[in-house]
Parts: C-alpha cells; structure tokens; sequence
C-alpha cells in the first residue's frame, strides 16, 4: 500500500488539528455528548475537499482519492480519536465500508463507486453485524436471492437485519453481508432503495457523536452488478483480508484517546498543589496513574507502527498482528483514561474536564470490530499454530534475535524482552505437554501474555534505533528508558501470570519456575523506580501545564 510523504501527511494532521480547534471544541462536544446527536453537517463539510476530504485518504488516486497508506490512515485516526471518538467512528465507518471494494471489487465497480465516493463525498457504512450473529460472521441470517429472467441472474433480493451499524441512519451508501446462495457476500446498497430501512439511532453509553443504528432489508432489490468481485461466496475471505488493517485502525483509536486522557492528567498534576508541592512531584500519584500508562501506550504506538509498516511494504492479512495490537492498545488506552478520572479526582468525574467523557467512549474500542476476549482467542489460535509448527522455537528465535542486537544495545530492555519470550515458550510447551489448551480459560490468558511478550520484543527494537518515528515525542534516554520498563514489567507477567496459570491447572507440580528462570527475570527487575522517575519529569517537559 502506498504511503503518502512525511511532509504531506504533517500536512493533513496540521490541517485537521486546526479545523478541529475552530469546528469541534469541547464545549460543542460536550453539548453535542449530551444530546445523543451526530454532527452530519460537520462530517459532511469535513469530507469537503476544499475543506480537508478526509474521507479521501482511504480511495486510491485512479479513482479519485488521495490513496494513503496504512500509516497515514493510523495517525488520521488517532487524531481523530484525540478530538472525538464519535466523530472519528463516523469517519472510520466510512473507511469501513469502503473496505469491501477496495478488496474484492472489480476494476469496473472500483471506478463506479470508488469513484463516486470521492466525488460525490458520500458516507459509507459497513453492514456485516447481526443480532444473534454478533462478531460470528459465519452465522448470517441476512438472505440474498436469486432474481432470475430468461435463465439469467439479474439480481438479488437481500431480506435480514442488522445491528450496530455505524452511519447506519445517515450513510448514503451501504456494503452489506449478505448469505448468497453460493455463499457469504457483500453488496452495495444504496440508502433510497425500496424496502430498505434505517431503525432508530442507538441511545449510547459512549461515542454519542457518532449515528449507531440497524439496518432492515425487506426484499431489497440490487442489480447484479451491486455484488463485489462478481462472484458469490468470497465474502468471508474478503472481510477477513483486511482484519490486519481494521483492528490497527481501532488500536489507533485505544492509543489517540488514551494519550489525550493522560495528557489531561499530567498538565493537572502540574497545578494542583498537594501537602506543599504538586501532584507532578509525588510517586504516589506519577507512579501509580501517569508513568504506567505512558509505558504501555509507547509500546502500543510502536507495535502499531511495525505492523502498519508491514502492510504499507506489500504484506496482506496479519489478522494476528493487527489482533495483538488491537487488544493491547485498547486495553492500554481504555486503563489509562479509568485512571486519569482518579488523576483529576472529584474534578475528573464532572462534564467539566473531558476525561469523564474519554472513558465512556474509549470503552467501545474493547468491543467493536471484535471484543477483546475474541482478540485473545485469535492471538492464541495464530501464534499456538507457529508454536506447534516450529516445535517451540517461535518466540526462542525471536529472544535469539534480541540477545544478539543487544550485545551492541544494552540499555533497551531487549535482553530482559528475550528472558520474557524465552519464559512464554516455555509456558506454552508445558501447556501443550500437558494438553491445558482445552481449558478455554488457559487460551485467553495466553492471547494476554503472547501480546505482552511480543510488545516488548518490538518495543525494544523501536528503542535501539538510530532515528525514531517521526509520532514519538520523547528523547532518547526517556524513550529508552520507557522500552526497559515495559520489557521489565513483560517478563515478570509472562514469568509470574503464565506460571500459575500452568499450576492452577495441572493435577501434579512441575520444575515450571525452573523452565521460566524465574529468578532471572526477578533479578532484571533493578532500576524500575529511577526510570520511572525520568519518565515522569518526562512526560512534564513535554506536557507542560497550560
């Protein structure tokens, strides 16, 4: 996937920061929260070329859009979900819908709607939830049928409900999930069409901004040319192909509100003067409710951007990748903004300071486009097949790796990472050895440890580079030192969490804490509080009180 130049993407963020300051401030928010209302005319103007066309990003130029990569896309939306997460889900389900033509439409249905998309700067939702089915694509009710004159297909009759479509009572346009009679497949259905019908928008927890509402097709007609690819039966598939890409987008928005969150709670902690000092100044605070969070949601935004760099270079699928960083970031994010409403305390819980507001929204990134428990359960089935594959030695190559670079790197964590990964294959062959796999249980604790684990792999690489991403904010020894703190704090949960999972489910003892170099790892855990405490000046500097 192409990617758009550094200076370029500036640009667009520059640009859509400052629309946001004049457009979308936190009084409008606040107001727009508390009536449950979407604001279309803002959306629609926001797709307005000569105003940002954000929704152009996502279509390729020969047909009329901008054509940006996996990596712009991921900073759109963490921006996006730094100003709203309404507003951003309403741009993403645009995103979304899309995602079936860009995949598996045809040249001649690529140049129709793509191209009218772009120019006519419609809104697109993406029609594939059920009420029974939920995430489980695989049970669809919604029916497509065949209507058939002179022996020929002309068309389909879609008949089915859906829920929880976001754009769902304000889209133009709709690329539905519909059972074919040979198989899963999506159509393009256009919001006029007789017998479709939008229900009401969805009364939310969070996301107030964005329109949530279900879909109803009572016999709708769309002609042939309406199904994607042509060909029935490749609906699956077709979803399934930009999973990777999806659940980045969705980490990106853990990682935009998280970060706007704990910047609210550092520029506080900054003024509010407690037992003669500020709260910036006292462990108890920095410690416990800013400088975790900040570590977790670093190792979050390098994650994202080794995997966004992986789709841009040509990779297709990584469902498994972009699972690992959906869970963690949004676990990340949602965390950080829990503890942020304890940062500001009796102010954090009024409609007054937006983090009341952050974690109600941000709460939805752990459930759409996949809950988080169905992340673990992917994380563990993609990376349990390259454990048996490899006959253990998946996560052994990678702490190989890490113990080689960090023989030129060694204050980067990368050896403690390699300690927690060495520790993680040696939970899970005892988990196979021992078959503990069949304990649903087991299998979503270990999607957990594996997304911990491989965080810090890729972490403390993002550490030893010579030149950081341009998205980092933080100085060497800060960022350094945030890379050992997570891989410190990896090894033990791998080391500690894996071992009584094992224990609490075999019917003898074993040499497990032998197996993990317990010990080890329990060693590795010296200096935390001293980095803790650069990290915490850190975060300071670079969130100065306003």
């Amino acid at each position: 996937m192409p990617q758009l130049d550094s200076i370029t993407r500036n640009l667009m963020l520059d640009s859509l920061n400052e629309y946001a300051k004049r457009k979308l401030p936190y009084d409008f928010i606040r107001e727009k929260d508390r009536e449950n209302e979407c604001p279309v005319d803002i959306l629609r103007e926001m797709y307005d070329p000569e105003v940002l066309g954000i929704h152009l990003i996502s279509i390729p130029r020969e047909y009329g859009g901008i054509g940006g990569g996996t990596t712009d896309l991921y900073r759109i939306c963490e921006l996006l979900a730094k100003i709203d997460l309404g507003v951003a889900t309403s741009v993403f389900a645009t995103y979304l819908g899309i995602d079936p033509i860009n995949v598996g439409g045809t040249e001649e249905q690529k140049k129709k709607w793509l191209g009218r998309i772009a120019e006519k700067r419609l809104m697109v939702a993406y029609g594939a939830t059920e009420p029974d089915a939920g995430s489980d694509l695989v049970n669809l009710k919604t029916k497509a049928e065949h209507v058939v004159r002179d022996g020929k297909i002309i068309g389909y009759r879609i008949t089915g409900l859906k829920q929880w479509i976001s754009n769902g009572g304000i889209a133009d346009l709709y690329t539905i999930l519909a059972m074919a009679p040979g198989g899963p497949s999506w159509f393009v259905v256009e919001r006029d069409t007789e017998g479709f019908t939008p229900a009401h928008h969805e009364d939310k927890h969070g996301i107030r901004l964005s329109n949530t509402a279900g879909l109803s097709l009572d016999s709708v007609y769309v002609p042939a040319d309406n199904l994607i690819g042509s060909v029935e039966g490749q609906g699956l598939l077709q979803a399934q192909a930009v999973f990777g890409y999806t659940r980045l987008m969705v980490a990106a928005f853990g990682l935009g509100c998280g970060w706007s969150a704990l910047e609210t709670a550092v520029r506080y902690s900054q003024q509010r003067i407690q037992s003669g000092g500020p709260l910036s100044e006292k462990q108890g605070y920095t410690h416990k409710l800013m400088v975790p969070h900040a570590v977790n949601l670093e190792a979050a935004r390098a994650y994202i951007e080794y995997v966004a760099q992986r789709l841009d270079s040509g990779e297709h699928g990584l469902a498994t990748e972009g699972a690992i960083a959906k869970y963690w970031s949004t676990e990340s994010g949602n965390r950080a903004a829990e503890d942020s409403i304890q940062a500001l305390g009796g102010y954090g819980y009024t409609k007054d300071f937006p983090v009341e507001k952050i974690k109600r929204d941000v709460k939805i990134t752990c459930i759409y486009e996949g809950t988080n428990e169905i992340m673990e359960m992917t994380i563990y089935r993609g990376r349990w097949q390259e454990h048996l594959k490899t006959r253990g030695s998946y996560y052994l190559n990678m702490a190989d790796e890490l113990d080689e670079l960090s023989k030129k790197n060694t204050d980067c964590g990368m050896s403690v990472a390699a300690m927690g990964l060495r520790a993680l294959s040696a939970v899970m062959e005892e988990c196979r050895l021992n078959k503990l796999t069949r304990h649903q249980h087991v299998t979503f604790v270990l999607g957990r440890l594996i997304s911990m684990a491989e965080h810090s792999y890729i972490f403390s690489k993002a550490a030893s580079a010579e030149r950081y991403s341009e998205s980092v904010k933080f100085d060497k020894p800060t960022y350094k030192a945030m890379a050992r703190v997570f891989a410190k704090n990896a090894a033990l949960e791998v080391a500690i969490r894996g071992s009584s999972l094992v224990l609490g489910a075999v019917d003898k003892a074993t040499n497990l804490a032998e197996k993990i170099n317990l010990a080890a790892i329990e060693k590795e855990q010296y200096g935390i509080i001293s980095d803790m405490d650069l990290i915490s000046k850190s975060l300071c500097q670079v969130f100065k009180a306003r």
